[in-house]
């Protein structure tokens, strides 16, 4: 029996080998950990790499999307009590985010297929409170931008991205979404936790945009909402990202295509050889570049009982999510008291069913990704 890990960082140590240690002691050596030359430099870096102008590094990917947030508040774009459309189906932290700027929630069905944000649902989630749009870009796979730009236009929206899965997916010619441009407020927000396509070595994350005023706010409020040192401009939070995660992510970054290209390779070989009826697979889209596969899930409706005869074959699997966000304790009576606002949600309820993630990662050899494809092909 092969034993599959769910996910294997071991292609980091083979692929950068002595650089990565190399990259930590040199900050080290620095004697600079906050808000140093290595954290700079990857600012730099990863900004170019999504085709913007700025990045912010931050603590986490909640305090990147909270404070994209709550610069647009500080900036007049929005104001606290206005609505932020959310996908249903999506993990909890885009929702906490919404939240903690002051913002409301409003809860949109995935589609099926794609398990992102249904565009042709927007128009009657839409009221007189509603402000932006916040994608998510699920599982990697990028929302569907084009539609979601052409109505937040139509609407006069603010359109921002939750990026946390999605490092490196491209639409047309820049990396993420290169029609965002076109819109006079937005941003994406990024997580750096170890085990995304571009993960740190403990907690991290980013705010990326083309606006540089949005841009300098953010990085403020992450700074005790100081500019000058010890001039305080905002009610701002600590919230930095560090020189070791910097240099770590800078040493990373420039492998990420490649991480990203064996990802889409494992995906295509799932979409394509995994024949169980009783197992059902999204598909690749048809721009592959869209999709850096973060996460793999299958949809089974006896969802339990395929995670254990994986087990059972030495197949390590997660569940992502298992409960929605809109149905976990934090938010019993929100509906109520106003600080969410949805109808019945069938789909993304049906998907937290039956959704188990199988293995995907870099580390993954050839023998892996057949033994996982036979097994599923085997279940019964």
């Amino acid at each position: 029996m092969m034993h599959v890990p769910f996910y294997s960082l071991d292609y980091v140590e083979r692929d950068l080998g002595s650089s990565l240690v190399e990259s930590v002691d040199a900050v080290i050596k620095s004697n600079w950990y906050i808000r140093g030359s290595h954290c700079t430099a990857f600012e730099e870096a990863f900004a170019a790499y999504c085709g913007k102008k700025a990045c912010v590094g931050v603590g986490n990917g909640l305090d990147a999307l909270t404070l994209m947030l709550k610069a647009s508040i500080i900036l007049g774009r929005m104001a606290e009590g206005d609505e932020v459309i959310v996908p249903a189906n999506t993990f909890v932290a885009t929702f906490l985010a919404v939240r903690a700027a002051g913002l409301v929630p409003v809860l949109v069905e995935p589609d099926p297929e794609t398990c992102n944000l249904d565009v042709a649902r927007l128009a009657d989630a839409c009221s007189e409170k509603t402000r932006a749009i916040l994608a998510v870009h699920l599982y990697g796979r990028l929302a569907d931008m084009p539609a979601i730009f052409e109505f937040a236009k139509a609407h006069n929206l603010l359109v921002f991205e939750d990026a946390a899965q999605s490092h490196g997916a491209a639409l047309d010619k820049n990396k993420l979404s290169s029609l965002v441009s076109r819109l006079s407020s937005n941003a994406a927000a990024y997580s750096f936790y170890p085990t995304k396509n571009l993960g740190a070595m403990g907690d991290g994350g980013a705010v990326v945009t083309d606006d540089l005023e949005l841009a300098q706010v953010v990085r403020s409020l992450g700074n005790y909402g100081s500019e000058q040192k010890y001039v305080n401009k905002y009610v701002g939070v600590n919230s930095r990202l560090d020189e070791v995660q910097a240099a770590v992510l800078l040493a990373k970054l420039p492998h990420l295509d490649s991480w990203n290209g064996r990802r889409q390779e494992i995906a295509a070989r799932y979409c394509s050889e995994i024949k169980n009826p009783l197992v059902r697979v999204t598909p690749v889209p048809a721009n592959p570049k869209t999709h850096v596969w973060h996460v793999f899930p299958v949809f089974c409706e006896r969802r339990d009982d395929l995670q254990k005869f994986l087990k059972e074959r030495g197949i390590e699997t997660l569940i992502h999510y298992p409960i929605p966000p809109h149905l976990q304790e934090v938010f019993d009576g929100a509906l109520s008291r106003g600080e969410l606002r949805y109808g019945p949600l069938p789909i993304a309820e049906e998907l937290a069913r039956t959704e188990l993630s199988i293995p995907m990662g870099p580390a993954m050899s050839d023998e892996q990704v057949a033994y996982v494809i036979e097994s599923l092909n085997e279940f019964t």
